[in-house]
């Protein structure tokens, strides 16, 4: 005998037959005509199915039940957020920051193909635009670019992204100008080159040149913070050009095809705590995100984000480098773990790490907040334009471990 619905439609509901997908067996399920979702005795008899059947099949994060019983996915939780609007906002967490803190130094939250919001559930990675990540406390921002038509167009795969690098320097810009002690690493990247395009590097050259404006950090050392406040730092992995830092002598942990989730958690534990011991010299670059044949960016993201959330909190309280943390849809309670591993300053009180130059920074707000203070605009030190260099390369057209062209090392100063 089917069930019957238990709402105030009885007597006027139809029945489906649904095939179970943890057994494969069929169920008749009640369905009520005037309701979209499905009524109360259907996920009723769903949830005692599941006790029945066990608890196998792959992984997944539970959300928060109902008083009816029904079982549903959390959209925002601490260490996960696939809300199209963040609960965090600590945009000038850098502002108290010593100026003679070097980047690798820091503690940096990111986020994975940062522009990927269109696609579907394969291919989306984030819920949070350009200016809501940024304004969350986004310091690292993973660009992927095709050229097409002449054009720097950001893909993800074969999906446009409805954006352009143009726009994403100008927006990426416009937020630095209006929170002046905030650097933005950008990490640049052609997607998808089977063969690079080659007019790849000399586009992307004209594009840092004239959107730029002077504010974009080109050179290939890490540079301090005080270097760089107000400016875009471009990490790239061009092949024959310098237009940034190089990123592939970075350590870097990017397992992106995922084939167990267990094993993927367990690698980004191992970096993070290689970048906590690591040189302090070199950048880390963690990356929580993935995809699979068995998987999507979102369901792993729901596995690694609270599992390394409660990594993070083992040791708050206490200043940390976990070098840069790059996630797909991320928490609040995650970015705030992350910023507050870099010490008390990073709150907009107390007092750096140990052994950290005491150099105070000179660009707080008299408005500014106890947890994200501001800065008043006072100045910007304008870097020179970027230009192409030939990479140095070995016998056999192999990159070297370093490279002999460098940018001028003269500065140009304009005052706004």
């Amino acid at each position: 005998m089917n069930p019957r619905c238990t709402c105030h439609l009885r007597g006027r509901t139809r029945v489906m037959t649904v095939t179970g997908l943890m057994a494969g067996i069929p169920l008749h399920l009640p369905v009520c005509r005037r309701h979209p979702r499905p009524c109360p005795a259907r996920w009723a008899l769903l949830h005692s199915h599941r006790q029945t059947q066990g608890s196998g099949g792959p992984a997944r994060c539970r959300g928060a039940r109902s008083p009816g019983g029904m079982e549903t996915w959390s959209r925002r939780s601490a260490a996960f957020d696939c809300v199209p609007q963040p609960a965090a906002c600590c945009p000038d967490w850098m502002a108290e920051l010593p100026d003679a803190l070097p980047l690798s130094h820091l503690s940096i939250p990111g986020t994975h193909d940062s522009l990927s919001l269109f696609g579907g559930q394969r291919l989306r990675c984030q819920s949070w635009g350009l200016e809501a990540q940024l304004a969350a406390g986004i310091r690292f921002l993973d660009v992927r670019c095709k050229l097409s038509r002449g054009e720097l167009r950001i893909y993800h795969l074969c999906t446009f992204q409805r954006a352009s690098l143009r726009g994403v320097l100008r927006r990426t810009l416009r937020f630095l100008r209006a929170h002046p002690g905030e650097a933005v690493l950008m990490r640049i990247k052609e997607e998808l080159p089977i063969f690079s395009r080659p007019g790849f590097a000399a586009q992307l050259h004209r594009c840092l040149l004239e959107e730029g404006q002077g504010c974009v950090w080109c050179r290939e050392e890490v540079p301090t913070l005080g270097q760089v406040r107000g400016k875009i730092v471009v990490l790239e992995a061009l092949a024959r050009e310098v237009l940034g830092i190089p990123y592939e002598q970075l350590s870097i942990s990017d397992a992106w095809n995922v084939l167990s989730l267990e094993r993927k958690w367990a690698r980004v534990r191992r970096h993070l705590e290689k970048a906590a011991g690591g040189d302090p010299s070199t950048m880390y670059l963690t990356f929580c995100s993935g995809n699979g044949l068995f998987t999507c960016p979102e369901e792993v993201a729901r596995f690694v984000n609270p599992r390394c959330c409660q990594h993070l909190r083992r040791r708050g309280g206490q200043p940390v480098r976990w070098g840069v943390v790059i996630m797909d849809f991320p928490g609040a309670g995650l970015l705030r773990l992350i910023v507050e591993s870099n010490g008390p300053r990073a709150n907009g009180h107390g007092t750096a790490a140990p052994g950290t130059p005491t150099v105070r920074s000179r660009h707080r707000s008299p408005r500014s907040s106890a947890r994200c203070p501001r800065r008043c605009p006072s100045g910007r030190t304008l870097l020179p334009a970027p230009r192409l260099c030939p990479r140095a390369s070995g016998p056999g057209g192999q990159k070297r471990g370093s490279r002999s062209c460098r940018a001028p090392g003269s500065l140009r100063v304009t005052m706004v």
